[in-house]
């Protein structure tokens, strides 16, 4: 198969270049993301290179010159697949595969297949095939000739009855109403058991980054769980939550979730929004970042709008930044990573870790506990050592970082939520800590 990269060429201060953040990227660096897109999949790229273009040409996205140099290129390699690394309309997919007489794939259909491989789950499956139709819905109008054939008529009237691509399409919107129907209930049940969550008091740690940032590899390391961790993209697909245990022998949950990637299509966000409200309703969101990665910088800006679609602040205090990949720096780098790390606002912290080797990460705990801490209250108190059902409230609505039994009495420091500070201070005459 074929990879090509269509990019547009910078225009010194045009509306494109700033207009189109995704431009601002190196252009290998995109085709080299885009094979590896294809080689996640396993397929064989035996060439890929870059078309630039001044502009998109509405039938076939690049011009007549290109079209004809890869049709050579296609009849040479003898391709059965050709990848473009761009968003093409039904129109322009359909006009290039009639010019290079093989099949062709945009990035989001080569995203879709990816996905549709990586899902395990029943909820995976349901979100990957509802954005598969979502996208195959408007490209009913391609080459396949049995699509304008016509179907006659109910009753006695006759006519000419519905055309094939209609009923497609009916069947099509049957079905997507069924799965985001089914996709009701899956978000039914996730808030059922967050709120389930919320009845101990266990808070929610969720991972994002751009994917092969090493989110999985830093989700084994942090709950000593055995994830798929792979170097490659779209690893992991399914969510997957586990308990971590922070220094303080306090407890949270782990969430881990889809990379996300530059261009990701809009069907995946909306049709992932299930399990990505994992990450909405977390109390502290880790943000890894490979940063060892060419594009470091831009894959961040990638984050930063997928998480503005799904209506969070990149600027938020509950998003701690962690830098990864930091073992594959030389000492004097990491110095100077350690530096620039260092002079970052208070409000906007990142800590370096490397999830291969383990280091930084007790120093990551850390950090995590005192972000969940910042909207709790620690509280002292003393309760009698007969009072079971004081104890066993305690145990259940709030974090027990101190117990010792003194005299018939259990003298306790427990940390608590803002909203349950006054039903403790008042029921167990508690004062704050240290006060």
């Amino acid at each position: 198969m074929l990879v090509i990269g269509p990019y547009l060429r910078m225009r010194r201060g045009g509306a494109e270049a700033q207009a189109d953040d995704h431009a601002l990227r190196d252009f290998e660096a995109r085709l080299d993301e885009a094979a590896g897109l294809a080689r996640a999949i396993d397929l064989r790229v035996v060439d890929a290179l870059i078309a630039q273009i001044s502009e998109i040409r509405p039938a076939t996205y690049l011009g007549k010159g290109k079209v004809d140099e890869i049709a050579g290129l296609v009849t040479a390699e003898k391709a059965e697949l050709v990848v473009m690394d761009c968003a093409l309309s039904p129109i322009q997919q359909r006009n290039l595969e009639k010019t290079w007489s093989t099949k062709v794939l945009d990035r989001t259909g080569l995203i879709l297949e990816i996905f549709g491989r990586r899902a395990k789950t029943k909820e995976g499956a349901l979100q990957v095939e509802l954005a598969h139709l979502n996208y195959q819905r408007s490209r009913l109008v391609r080459s396949w000739t049995h699509l304008e054939r016509q179907r006659g008529g109910f009753g006695f009237m006759g006519g000419p009855g519905e055309t094939q691509i209609e009923a497609d399409r009916r069947l099509i919107g049957d079905r997507i109403t069924r799965l985001e129907n089914e996709l009701k209930k899956v978000q039914a049940t996730r808030r059922l058991h967050r709120e389930g969550r919320k009845r101990v008091p266990y808070r929610v740690v969720a991972l994002v980054g751009y994917t092969n940032a090493g989110k999985s590899t830093l989700f084994n390391r942090l709950t000593r769980a055995d994830v798929q961790a792979a170097d490659m993209l779209f690893a992991t697909l399914d969510p997957t939550l586990r308990a971590i245990h922070l220094p303080h022998s306090g407890k949270a949950m782990l969430s881990d979730t889809v990379g996300f990637i530059s261009n990701l299509p809009t069907q995946l966000v909306a049709a992932f929004r299930a399990t990505l409200e994992e990450v909405l309703e977390a109390d502290v969101i880790l943000h890894v970042r490979d940063i060892s990665h060419e594009d470091a910088e831009a894959q961040q800006r990638d984050v930063d709008a997928v998480l503005r679609q799904l209506g969070i602040d990149p600027s938020s205090g509950r998003i701690l930044e962690v830098w990864n990949k930091i073992d594959r720096f030389s000492s004097e780098e990491r110095e100077k990573l350690a530096n620039i790390a260092a002079r970052r606002p208070h409000e906007h912290p990142c800590l370096l870790v490397s999830a291969e080797t383990g280091e930084g990460v007790d120093t990551l705990l850390s950090a995590i506990e005192d972000l969940l801490a910042a909207t709790r209250v620690t509280l002292d108190l003393s309760v009698d050592a007969a009072d079971g059902a004081g104890i066993s409230w305690l145990h259940r609505n709030s974090e027990v970082l101190n117990k010792e039994l003194n005299d018939g009495r259990f003298d306790m420091t427990v940390r608590v939520d803002e909203s349950k500070r006054d039903i403790v201070m008042s029921r167990f005459d508690a004062v704050l800590h240290g006060a």
